[in-house]
């Protein structure tokens, strides 16, 4: 009787319910989520007055705990999404929902959370720690879970090691201890995704996944900011940019990858696409209007072809020669325009000639900020040449500076590498470059042991993203914004899982690139 009951009960529940949508007993979960889901966003718009935002946003997170717990590479991929489309900083002049969503902000900063004192975590950041902790949570219950060294480690140790005690030296110092944590945080997340990321993705299903989402969402914000340029009539309208600070240093990247697709003949499908977009996303490059870019794009094409073998070097080469001299007519062209089509070359010929005060206040009132700035820098490390000030502390300010719409400017400068200097002294700069140097080497070790075509292109986006970052600090904020640093901890975090595919298709390779890592 019983049994009966059960079999009807069970007949029922998959007529009725499950049927309908398409269900059955194996994938039922999806119906009980749903309604998990329902009942939330129900509950949740009673308890909060109908607030929709803040509603969305537990179920998001409800959703984001969920697939971290069950597939952890799936919440990586959303992750690395938002990181791209949302904005943690507003473009001055034009509001949009990718920053109005407040994704880099604190909860107590976010106008549609209720306020609380201890709100002093981010949306991301707790999407980053559901990974984390998914991923300990992982580690501990599998006992087959296969640890893949990350690459550098002795290297990765230093620099980390010196972070932390400059952190901490800051702090016995005097510094503030929120500004300091504002100073570091976007290291440590670099510092975070170089540990984590090689131990989530394993194939190369999973790179090509990723690369997906990056040219998914630079090609989302090339057309975020093209809508801003036509709406302005196909100017900039004397706005200093049209995007963030950060989008086209992704943009450079990407570009590269096309170059490595084109060069290795692979990523047909990537290709095509990047093929069918290259025009939208150069025009997004241009609105972006970040002199330090353009200097970084010239370095990293310089990159590109020193790391190219002899053989692609020259066929490269057969097709760059000719766009270079149709570039080179286009700059002589409009060395001395100042209007919209000449704005390009204005930017990389104040890089080189000092921009006249006339004809371009502008470059020329941010140069000579950038003097003072790099004046005061300099006399800072002679205070404290060794271990630096510490994070948290003010740089000396023997030259005045002007006010500008940063309310960080006291501690954080532009020229971020110098900024390095001052705040971790000659010993942490030593650790930071030691760093980055022995990555470099590594991945370009990699990349010429590799054969397969698509992870040689990725793995030269990697290196010059590396070497890309480092130009582009030099000149502007880029160390401490937190996207950048998100995306190159992800790219640096592919390496060791790029190596090992490598050993797998290659055993007898190098028998000893293991015992090389540190």
């Amino acid at each position: 009787m019983n049994t009966s009951n059960y079999s009807a009960s069970n007949w029922l529940y998959q007529k009725l319910l499950l049927s309908p949508l398409g269900l059955d007993r194996e994938n039922s979960f999806v119906l009980w989520m749903l309604l998990l889901f329902a009942s939330i966003m129900s509950g949740g718009l009673y308890i909060s007055g109908g607030n929709v935002p803040l509603v969305v946003g537990i179920i998001y997170f409800t959703f984001v705990l969920f697939l971290s717990m069950l597939r952890i590479d799936y919440s990586l991929y959303l992750f690395m999404f938002t990181v791209f489309i949302f904005d943690q900083f507003p473009v001055p002049g034009f509001p949009s929902f990718t920053h109005e969503v407040r994704f880099f902000n604190n909860l107590k900063e976010i106008t549609y959370v209720p306020f609380f004192e201890a709100g002093v975590i981010s949306p991301f950041e707790i999407h980053i720690l559901f990974i984390t902790v998914a991923l300990l949570l992982h580690v501990a219950i599998q006992r087959n879970f296969e640890y893949k060294p990350i690459a550098v480690w002795g290297a990765f140790l230093i620099f980390f090691g010196s972070l932390l005690f400059s952190f901490l030296n800051g702090l016995r110092g005097g510094g503030d201890f929120l500004v300091a944590l504002w100073e570091v945080r976007a290291l440590f997340y670099l510092c975070l995704m170089y540990v984590i990321v090689p131990q989530i993705v394993d194939t190369k299903e999973q790179i090509t996944i990723l690369f997906w989402i990056f040219i998914v969402g630079v090609i989302f914000k090339a057309f975020q900011g093209i809508e801003r340029f036509v709406s302005l009539g196909f100017t900039t309208g004397g706005y200093d940019v049209l995007t963030n600070h950060e989008d086209p240093l992704f943009m450079v990247t990407i570009f590269i990858f096309l170059l490595g697709l084109m060069v290795y003949n692979t990523g047909e499908k990537q290709k095509k696409w990047l093929f069918t977009f290259l025009l939208p996303l150069a025009l997004g490059f241009y609105v972006a209007q970040r002199r330090a870019t353009y200097a970084s794009f010239i370095v990293a094409i310089t990159a590109f072809i020193i790391l190219l073998p002899t053989i692609k070097q020259m066929k490269f080469l057969k097709y760059f020669i000719p766009a270079l001299f149709v570039l080179s007519l286009y700059g002589a062209a409009f060395w001395n325009d100042y209007g919209t089509l000449g704005r390009p070359v204005q930017m990389i010929k104040s890089g080189l000639v000092e921009p006249d005060k006339e004809t371009n206040f502008r470059d020329y009132s941010s140069n000579l900020y950038r003097d003072f700035e790099n004046y005061n820098l300099a006399q800072t490390v002679v205070n404290n040449p060794i271990f630096g000030t510490g994070f948290g502390k003010r740089y000396d300010q023997p030259l005045p500076l002007i006010e500008i719409r940063f309310s960080l400017r006291d501690y954080i400068p532009h020229n971020q590498i110098y900024w390095v200097l001052v705040k971790m002294g000659a010993v942490g700069f030593f650790a930071f470059w030691l760093f980055f140097n022995c990555f470099a080497a590594k991945g370009t070790q990699v990349f010429m042991r590799l054969k397969d075509p698509f992870l040689k292109a990725v793995t030269l986006v990697i290196i010059i993203a590396t070497i890309n970052q480092m130009v582009v600090s030099f000149y502007d904020l880029q160390l401490t914004y937190y996207r950048n640093m998100i995306y190159l901890g992800c790219l640096m975090g592919l390496l060791p899982v790029i190596s090992k595919l490598q050993s797998e298709e290659d055993p007898e390779a190098d028998d000893n690139e293991g015992s090389n890592d540190g």
